[in-house]
C-alpha cells in the first residue's frame, strides 16, 4: 500500500529571507522563575576574559559573610524575610533555548494552524523582472493583507503601499534550501524524497511511519520541525502523489490525511488548478463550465481530451491512482567504486594483491573526474559460494595516492579467506572529501616543507587500530571531565585554557579518606589514596567551580573547590571538595582526587 507525503512551504522564500535576518532579530527568551537567580554572585578574584572560561571564584569573608545572612533571615518571620533578589541568587534559569513543548511545536493536535512567527516593520515583498517588468513573487502575511500578492506589477504594489519593503527574488537559493530540506529528509525520515516544484517536497512514506509512532505523529513533528526552521508548512499523506499534492494546496486544514482508497473523494471537490493542468487547460476548462475535479470524474475521456488536452487525462488519473507516477528520489552520496568480476575463482595473495591494483588504480581515475579524495574504502570479496567479506579501512586525510592505498590493503590480505576462490572484488570509497591541486612549497630544494604524517598514520591505524592514535583538544565547559575530548590524530586543537590542569586527567574523580582540612577555605593536610596515606607539604587554592546548571537540574546549586596540593614524598595532585565549606546545598563535603601533576 503506497503512502505518499506532499509538504508544502507557502511562504518559502520570504521565510528563507527572514532566517538570514532572525540573527539581527531575536525575540527576547522568557525567564523561567522556578529556579532562583543570582544578581550578584559575589567578588571574583579572577578577571574575566581572554577565554572561554569564565573564571574561579574564591571562597572569601565577604561570601561566608552573605551565606551567614541568608541564614540569619530564614530564621525570621515568613512576612519579615527579605525578598530573593534582595539576599542575592546566583543562578538565572531559563527554559532550553532548543526545545519546546508538545503543543509549542504544533499545537495540541495535527489540525491546527502551524505558521512562522515572523514579523516584519513593513510589508514585504519579492519582485522578479519578467521582460520589461517587475512581477511580484512572494509577499509576507501583512502584505496580503494589504491586497498584494504574486502576479502583481511591482510598480502597482508600489502606488497601493507607500514604503513597501521590496526585495529581488532568489529562486536559485529557494531551490537550494529545498534541495537540503530533501537530503535531510532521506537521511532522517524516509529513503525517497524529490523536490516536487518550487515550494514543496514529496516524501515516499510506504512502510516508514510506525517509526515514528504513526502519520499522525509524523505529521506532527514535521510542522514541528519547519516550525524550528521558521517556515510555514502543511502535510498531506494520500496514496498518490498526485492526491497528496493538491490537498497540500487547496485543503481547508494544515494536515491532511486521506485513508487508502479515499482519494477520489477527498479531490473531488478541489479546484481544477490542484491537478496541477497548463494555463491553457484551465481557460478551455473555464469556457465549458468545468470548475472542480469532481466535474470531470464522470465525463467521457476521448472528448475531455479533445477539449481539454491529453496531459489533463493524465494529471487525473495519476491523482485518483489510474496512471503511476513514480517518485525519484534524491541520492545523498553516490559513492564512487571499482568492480572486477573474475573469469576464474582466484585465492593466492599474490593473486589478490594483482586485482586490488587493478581496482586501486579504477577507483582513482573515477575520484579524480569528480575531485575527491579516499577517506574511507570497504574491499568486498565475493566466494564462489557466495559468502561476502568486507575489508573495511580509512585514511587520515582525503588521498588519491595509488601506491599508498594498494600498500594499505595489502597489510589486510593475510586476513582474507578465499574458501574455494573468490570470482567478484569491489572496492567502493564510502566516504570521500574534496581533493583539489595541492599549492607547491615556495623552495624547490625541500626545506622548509613539513614532513606528511598521513601515510604513517594510515599505516600504524592498519595495524593497530584507528582508536589507539588520537590528540586530546579543549571543549568549551567549565568542568574539567568535560573540558577534552579526543579528536583526530592529524587535527590542531586550539583555545586551550591558561589556566593550570594535570597531566594526567583520571576519567572520574577518585573518593578521598581520612581527610584533615580546614574549613572552608584551607588545603588538606592529609588524605589516603588507593590505601597509601599522603602527608600535604603545600598547598594552592581554592579554585572555584561551578556546576552547569544548564545540562542537569541537579548542578544548579554544585560547587567545587579544586586545589594543587604537594605531598611529603614529591607527589603533586589536584584534588577538590564538593561544596563551598559553609552551605549544606552545594556538595556533601566530600574530597576526590582528580588528576596528577608530573
Amino acid at each position: 500500500m503506497t503512502r505518499v507525503a506532499s509538504l508544502y512551504l507557502p511562504q518559502l522564500a520570504i521565510e528563507r529571507l527572514a532566517r538570514i535576518e532572525r540573527p539581527h532579530a531575536l525575540p527576547e527568551a522568557p525567564v523561567s522563575s522556578l529556579l532562583p537567580v543570582d544578581d550578584d554572585p559575589g567578588a571574583c578574584s579572577v578577571p574575566r576574559g581572554g577565554g572561554w572560561r569564565p573564571g574561579a571564584r574564591w571562597a572569601g569573608e565577604d561570601h561566608a559573610k552573605a551565606r551567614g545572612g541568608a541564614m540569619q533571615a530564614s530564621s525570621l518571620p515568613r512576612h519579615q524575610q527579605p525578598s530573593m533578589r534582595e539576599l542575592g541568587r546566583r543562578f538565572e534559569a531559563a527554559p532550553p533555548p532548543f526545545r519546546g513543548t508538545r503543543s509549542a511545536e504544533a499545537g495540541e493536535g495535527p489540525a491546527h494552524a502551524v505558521t512562522a512567527a515572523w514579523t516584519w516593520a513593513r510589508p514585504r515583498i519579492l519582485v522578479e523582472t519578467v521582460g520589461q517588468r517587475e512581477i511580484v513573487t512572494a509577499a509576507c502575511p501583512s502584505a496580503r493583507e494589504l491586497g498584494l500578492g504574486p502576479g502583481m506589477v511591482a510598480a502597482q504594489a508600489r502606488a497601493l503601499v507607500p514604503g513597501l519593503d521590496v526585495h529581488p527574488a532568489q529562486p536559485e537559493l529557494d531551490r537550494a534550501l529545498l534541495d537540503r530540506l530533501a537530503l535531510h529528509a532521506v537521511r532522517a525520515w524516509t529513503p525517497t524524497a524529490q523536490v516536487s516544484d518550487s515550494q514543496a517536497l514529496w516524501l515516499d512514506l510506504t512502510g516508514t511511519t510506525h517509526l515514528f509512532g504513526g502519520e499522525e505523529d509524523f505529521c506532527r513533528r514535521l510542522i514541528g520541525f519547519c516550525r524550528r526552521l521558521g517556515l510555514t508548512a502543511r502535510v498531506a499523506i494520500a496514496g498518490t502523489a498526485g492526491a497528496a499534492h493538491a490537498l497540500a494546496r487547496f485543503a481547508t486544514r494544515p494536515v491532511v490525511i486521506v485513508p487508502p482508497g479515499g482519494e477520489v473523494a477527498a479531490i473531488a471537490p478541489l479546484p481544477l488548478a490542484a491537478l496541477r493542468l497548463s494555463p491553457e487547460a484551465l481557460r478551455a476548462a473555464a469556457r465549458f463550465g468545468l470548475d472542480s475535479v469532481g466535474d470531470l470524474l464522470p465525463m467521457p475521456r476521448g472528448p475531455l481530451a479533445r477539449r481539454l488536452g491529453m496531459a489533463t487525462i493524465t494529471r487525473l488519473d495519476q491523482a485518483i491512482g489510474r496512471a503511476a507516477e513514480p517518485i525519484t528520489g534524491v541520492v545523498p552520496f553516490e559513492a564512487p567504486v571499482a568492480e572486477r568480476r573474475l573469469l576464474e575463482p582466484i585465492g593466492t595473495a599474490d593473486s589478490i594483491a594483482l586485482v586490488i591494483g587493478d581496482l586501486v588504480g579504477d577507483l582513482i581515475e573515477a575520484l579524480r573526474a569528480r575531485g575527491l579524495g579516499a577517506r574511507a574504502l570497504d574491499l568486498m570479496l565475493q566466494r564462489v559460494d557466495g559468502t561476502e567479506q568486507h575489508v573495511i579501512f580509512g585514511t587520515a586525510r582525503a588521498t588519491r595516492d595509488a601506491r599508498h592505498l594498494i600498500r594499505l590493503l595489502g597489510l589486510r590480505v593475510d586476513t582474507v579467506d578465499p574458501g574455494l576462490g573468490i570470482e567478484v572484488m569491489r572496492l567502493t570509497a564510502t566516504r570521500a572529501d574534496a581533493l583539489d591541486a595541492v599549492p607547491l612549497a615556495a623552495t624547490f630544494g625541500g626545506d622548509g616543507k613539513p614532513d606528511d604524517l598521513a601515510p604513517l598514520i594510515d599505516q600504524l591505524s592498519a595495524r593497530i587500530g584507528s582508536a589507539a592514535l588520537f590528540k586530546v583538544a579543549p571543549v568549551e565547559s567549565d568542568v574539567p571531565e568535560r573540558a577534552v575530548a579526543r579528536v583526530g590524530p592529524l587535527e590542531s586543537p586550539t583555545g586551550w585554557s591558561r589556566w593550570r590542569r594535570p597531566a594526567r586527567l583520571l576519567r572520574r574523580p577518585e573518593l578521598l579518606h581520612n581527610v584533615v582540612a580546614l574549613l572552608p577555605d584551607a588545603a588538606p593536610r592529609r588524605f589516603s589514596w588507593r590505601g597509601k596515606a599522603h602527608v600535604i607539604v603545600a598547598g594552592d587554592g581554592p579554585e572555584r567551580v561551578f556546576g552547569e546548571w544548564w545540562r542537569r537540574d541537579g548542578e544548579v546549586w554544585a560547587v567545587r573547590d579544586y586545589y594543587q596540593i604537594e605531598d611529603a614524598d614529591g607527589g603533586r595532585y589536584w584534588i577538590f571538595r564538593r561544596g563551598d565549606g559553609v552551605d549544606g546545598t552545594t556538595g556533601d563535603l566530600s574530597w576526590h582526587l582528580h588528576g596528577v601533576f608530573g
